[in-house]
C-alpha cells in the first residue's frame, strides 16, 4: 500500500530525512501531505481501519452507534480493536441502534462478559443505557452533535457538553475515564476519530458526511502516538505531550494548508507513521 512521491528526481522522504524539518518550504510539505491524503483517503483503507465497523451498516443510527462504540475502544492494536468491536456487535445482535433502544435484560446481560483492554462488562452496560438516554431524550448522537454545534459554534465546547450529558445518568466512577475530559486536557483523540468519521464528506468511500449541520472546518486532528511523532518529525507540531494543546496547536497549523478540511491530513500523517514507518 506504500508509495512515495517525488521531486526533482529525489524521493521525498529521503529528501525531508536530509534537511532541517524548520526549514522545509511549505509549498511542499503541503504537496507531500496531500500526495498522502490522497493515498491513504480511499476506500482499501478501510480493509484495514476500525473504520470498517460502521461501514458494515446502513441505517445512519446503526452507522452512529457502532462508530460511536468502535472508536471508544480503538486504543491497542488495531487487529484487537477490530476483533473486539465485531465481537461487540454480536452481542448486540448485529443491530445497535435497535439493541440499544429495545434490548431485554437478558440481551444487556450478555455485555457483562465483554472486555477491551480496561473497557469492561460494567463500562459497556453504562454506555449503553447512556446511549438509549440520548436517543430518547435528546433524539440522538447526530442531533446532539449537531444542535451542540449550532449552539456553541466550537467543538471543544461540544464535546464538554457531550460528557456532561453522557453522564448525566450514574455510573461507576471507573467509567468516566472512557470519556475524555478537555477541560483536564485530554487529547479526545477517540471523540475526534469518531467525528471525523461522521462528519467529512469528501465523497472517497471512507468517512461518512452524516452530520451535515457541522463543517469539517469545524474538526480537529486527533492526535495519537503515530500522528504526533510523525507531526514533530515534519516541523508540524512542537508541543511534546500529546494533549488537547498539541490537538489544537496541530489542527492550526494543518488549516494553513487547507482551511476548509484540515482533519484530511489525519490520512497522511496516519499512514507515514503506521504504513509508511516514517
Amino acid at each position: 500500500m506504500s508509495r512515495n512521491c517525488g521531486i526533482g528526481g529525489y524521493n521525498i522522504l529521503t529528501y525531508i530525512n536530509f534537511i532541517e524539518l524548520e526549514y522545509l518550504p511549505d509549498q511542499l510539505l503541503k504537496e507531500f501531505l496531500d500526495e498522502k491524503y490522497d493515498q491513504y483517503d480511499r476506500p482499501e483503507f478501510i480493509e484495514t481501519d476500525p473504520i470498517q465497523i460502521p461501514h458494515s451498516y446502513t441505517l445512519p443510527e446503526d452507522i452512529e452507534i457502532s462508530g460511536f462504540l468502535t472508536s471508544t475502544i480503538a486504543w491497542g492494536q488495531r487487529k484487537s480493536i477490530i476483533v473486539n468491536a465485531h465481537k461487540l456487535m454480536h452481542l448486540m445482535g448485529n443491530s445497535p441502534y435497535d439493541f440499544v433502544i429495545n434490548a431485554s435484560d437478558s440481551q444487556l446481560g450478555k455485555l457483562k462478559y465483554f472486555v477491551h483492554r480496561t473497557f469492561q462488562g460494567d463500562d459497556c452496560l453504562f454506555f449503553i443505557q447512556s446511549l438509549k438516554n440520548i436517543y430518547k431524550k435528546y433524539n440522538g448522537l447526530g442531533r446532539f452533535f449537531e444542535s451542540g454545534y449550532l449552539k456553541h459554534r466550537d467543538i471543544a465546547m461540544t464535546l464538554v457538553s457531550f460528557r456532561k450529558v453522557f453522564f448525566e445518568i450514574d455510573c461507576f466512577p471507573r467509567t468516566f475515564k472512557h470519556i475524555s475530559d478537555i477541560n483536564k486536557g485530554a487529547s479526545a483523540k477517540r471523540l475526534n476519530m469518531f467525528l471525523r468519521w461522521m462528519v467529512r464528506d469528501d465523497k472517497r468511500g471512507v468517512d461518512f458526511g452524516l452530520w451535515k449541520s457541522i463543517p469539517a472546518s469545524a474538526l480537529y486532528i486527533p492526535i495519537d502516538l503515530h500522528t504526533g511523532n510523525v507531526a514533530r518529525k515534519l516541523g508540524l507540531l512542537l508541543r511534546k505531550q500529546n494533549d488537547w494543546k498539541a490537538v489544537a496547536e496541530l489542527t492550526t497549523r494543518l488549516r494553513e494548508f487547507d482551511p476548509l478540511d484540515p482533519v484530511k491530513y489525519d490520512f497522511a500523517l496516519f499512514g507515514l507513521g503506521i504504513f509508511d514507518k516514517f
